[in-house]
């Protein structure tokens, strides 16, 4: 965008060109995407200003409504918001504590502190990343009068230095904390296999698990310096607007305040000649563009949004569908009393289950044990095809064990729940249950109605959720605000239940689900690592999603511009490749489940024991 409006100053103070032109541009077009894009002081400096001095003659054109200016003040941060921050944090602080000591194994009570804190500061992480996004929204740092004359209208938080924070201390929970923290957890049952543990001392683990973070770093940090180095450019469409000079309008004069810097108090209302030069802008109608690098911080969090895509839109999709459900389930099969003949066949068809999980168990300790023999202890190499093949088919046929085992293990806690247990059962937590059912169904239902009216048609059909939330701008702005915060963080819950749905009916890994006192750390590291890996991509869908309402956000200046229109991963998010995956998924998600709405063992205990013992 050129023009001759560089800066409008007043004694020592400057205000950058590019805060100008965002204001102008938002109630000249109505449109941020193609007008401010060169608004972004982080990705170049500010170019030259000038100055003025006391008794300057100003055109009023270049003061008044719309490009109304005073000279940049620093604004206060808003205290509501700083305690909102400090509230925020203790309650994440809170349930992160409360999950690790209420869903921890026995077996880690006392050990494993570093991955407890590995989780419990991950949890804490995750949460805050996507509440971030309520929390620009509510500080509105993107609005062009933040810069100076219309302070009152923002929050005074840094929310470009909190992003960046937390950009950083996502990829090092995932590519640093996390890994270690298994790999040292996973030590311990290695040197126990190996029957080294008995009298190891901790510094052993410590070195085991560094030598294998230290192959995860160095992979990653290639992956990540060669891309920055080749992938970091962004080619931003812009709109050339020339505007005449501001000396062909009428000019006042004003003098410099006591306080210093002047504001549109000092002024006379715009006469005919300043509308005149406003209205005499020339657009080009054509849109160029404008080549930019963007920083390393930035860079990574599209390229961490763009990896954790993959997983967000496929167990994001299945979890909008799937949540609802199993809580409505959860209250359709409550815990009912049960006769005598009821008791028994129930009771005698748990007894059934667990002699043939325990028959498998034995088929597959003892293939197992055979094929160690035959190998003599080795194990195949990866060219060996058929080893790879015994290998895959050993490792589905524990995962269908796995499976068979859990399931026996929810219906043993039904049962009891139905039997000795049915008078210490808690009647709330169905209903419990039932409610949250209903609150998730009309969430997911307006997230599908809104991708597909707002996000994916070139032309939304209406704003929708963002009218709603906008709604309540006009008597209490928190609660629009909150209701962001909901949308946002049900997502990232949707995607670790979408993540345990998936592998629970398809077996392609091992499922990690969490049970109360009876969840190891392993699981736990697992599923923070899935909620780390989904929180940019959750904030992102999330900044498309609310355009309108989060138009003055940082982050919407950063994944609904910079990268955007970044080099590879910008044209994933054009061309909405996993807006449509996530709807997809959602959608095929529903028709499987409408007509296996329950789980069930893939292959059941007695099918598979006999298949174990046709291999011998």
């Amino acid at each position: 965008m050129r023009g001759d409006r560089k800066s409008v100053t007043g004694a020592s103070d400057t205000i950058p060109y590019h805060t100008i032109l965002i204001q102008y541009c938002t109630i000249q077009y109505n449109t941020i995407p193609n007008c401010s894009l060169v608004s972004f002081p982080s990705l170049r400096p500010a170019p030259p200003t000038a100055r003025t001095s006391n008794n300057t003659l100003l055109p009023a054109a270049a003061l008044s409504s719309p490009l109304a200016v005073t000279a940049p003040k620093v604004a206060m941060a808003d205290l509501f918001l700083i305690f909102v921050i400090v509230v925020a944090f203790v309650i994440l602080t809170i349930i992160g504590l409360y999950l690790v000591v209420k869903y921890q194994h026995p077996d880690d009570k006392n050990d494993a502190y570093v991955p407890k804190l590995v989780v419990l500061f991950g949890f804490v992480l995750s949460g805050a990343t996507v509440l971030l996004l309520p929390l620009d929204v509510a500080n509105n740092e993107g609005f062009a009068g933040c810069d100076g004359w219309a302070t009152a209208f923002c929050g005074g938080l840094n929310m470009a230095l909190f992003w960046e924070i937390f950009y950083w201390l996502i990829t090092v929970w995932l590519f640093l904390l996390i890994p270690f923290s298994m790999f040292y957890y996973e030590a311990d049952d290695g040197m126990l296999m190996a029957g080294t543990s008995v009298g190891a001392k901790p510094n052993s683990r410590i070195c085991e698990a560094i030598k294998y973070e230290m192959f995860v770093v160095v992979i990653f940090g290639l992956i990540f310096v060669v891309t920055y180095l080749f992938m970091n450019s962004t080619d931003i469409p812009v709109r050339e607007v020339t505007g005449p000079s501001f000396n062909n309008g009428a000019t006042y004069t004003i003098t410099q305040s006591s306080t210093g810097g002047f504001s549109t108090s000092q002024l006379a209302d715009m006469g005919s000649a300043d509308q005149q030069v406003l209205r005499s802008n020339n657009v080009d109608p054509t849109l160029g563009t404008v080549a930019l690098s963007v920083n390393a911080s930035v860079f990574y969090a599209g390229l961490m949004a763009w990896l954790g895509w993959f997983l967000f839109a496929l167990f994001g999709g299945i979890g909008l569908a799937a949540l609802p459900l199993d809580l409505i389930l959860a209250y359709l099969d409550r815990p009912r009393h049960m006769d005598a003949v009821e008791f028994a066949e129930a009771q005698m068809s748990l007894r059934d289950r667990v002699n043939e999980l325990v028959a498998v168990g034995e088929l597959l300790k003892m293939e197992r044990e055979e094929r160690e023999q035959q190998n003599g202890g080795r194990k195949g190499g990866f060219f060996d095809r058929e080893a790879r093949k015994q290998a895959a088919e050993e490792k589905q046929t524990l995962l269908q064990f796995k499976q068979a085992v859990y399931l026996l293990e929810e219906d043993a806690e039904d049962f009891a729940n139905c039997s000795e247990n049915y008078k210490n059962y808690n009647p709330l937590i169905p209903i419990g249950c039932l409610i949250a059912g209903v609150c998730s169904f009309i969430i997911s239902f307006f997230w599908l109605l809104h991708i597909i009216l707002y996000m994916l048609p070139a032309e939304p059909v209406t704003p929708f959720l963002n009218t709603y939330f906008m709604w309540f701008q006009k008597w209490f702005s928190m609660l629009g605000v909150l209701s962001v915060a909901i949308f946002s963080f049900y997502l990232l819950i949707a995607a670790v239940k979408g993540c345990f749905k998936f592998g629970l009916r398809f077996l392609f890994f091992q499922v990690h689900p969490m049970k109360l006192n009876r969840t190891y750390m392993s699981s736990f590291l697992f599923n923070i690592g899935l909620v780390c890996l989904c929180a940019l991509p959750v904030v992102q869908f999330c900044a498309s999603a609310f355009q309108d309402y989060a138009r003055y956000t940082t982050i919407n200046q950063v994944f609904n511009v910079q990268l955007y229109y970044l080099q590879f991963f910008g044209w994933w998010w054009r061309k909405k490749v996993f807006e449509y995956a996530f709807l997809c998924m959602t959608l095929l998600t529903c028709v499987y489940l409408g007509c296996k709405p329950r789980d069930s063992s893939a292959s059941n205990s007695l099918q598979l024991r006999d298949r174990l013992k046709q291999r011998h």
